[in-house]
């Protein structure tokens, strides 16, 4: 018999949504990490699509490197909820943050006779940025879920 509210009769297995989260967690934290190595390795490609008012570029660019390291790892530690929940909600904001630097690599591409990477590679960035700005939040359980299980 379906437990109030549910029309449908079937139940989902339980903690099939946690292991959504989790599984987006630790998707979200291996392109975090690998992100945060590539800032610090080689940040020359970082810094050519880094608008001009930002200042004082090559710092930012390590410090974008070093906090997509702290993101990732927060993400998937399994010891504190709260810092997986402040992870979820610095990396949703650092993914709002560096849009722009989306946005000007797309204008910068776009403005070349070759068109750079084009809209094969630049159109599903600039849509997918929602997208990990909301996974961040939802897989840390910093939005949309209880707070005190930790998966």
């Amino acid at each position: 018999m379906p437990q109030h509210g549910d029309r449908s009769g079937v139940h989902p297995k339980p903690g099939a949504r946690g292991r959504g989260r989790s599984v987006t967690r630790w998707l979200l934290a291996a392109l975090y990490f690998g992100a945060g190595v590539l800032h610090l390795a080689i940040p020359a490609p970082f810094l050519g699509i880094t608008p001009a008012w930002v200042p004082a570029a090559p710092f930012v660019i390590v410090a974008t490197g070093l906090a997509e390291l702290a993101g990732a790892i927060a993400l998937v530690q399994r010891w504190s909820p709260p810092v997986r929940r402040a992870a979820g909600w610095g990396l949703a904001a650092y993914a709002l943050c560096v849009w722009p630097a989306n946005v000007n690599h797309l204008l910068l591409d776009m403005a070349r006779a070759d068109h750079g990477l084009g809209w094969i590679y630049h159109g599903p960035r600039m849509v997918l940025q929602p997208v990990l700005i909301w996974a961040a939040l939802w897989s840390s359980r910093a939005i949309g879920g209880r707070r005190s299980r930790v998966i």
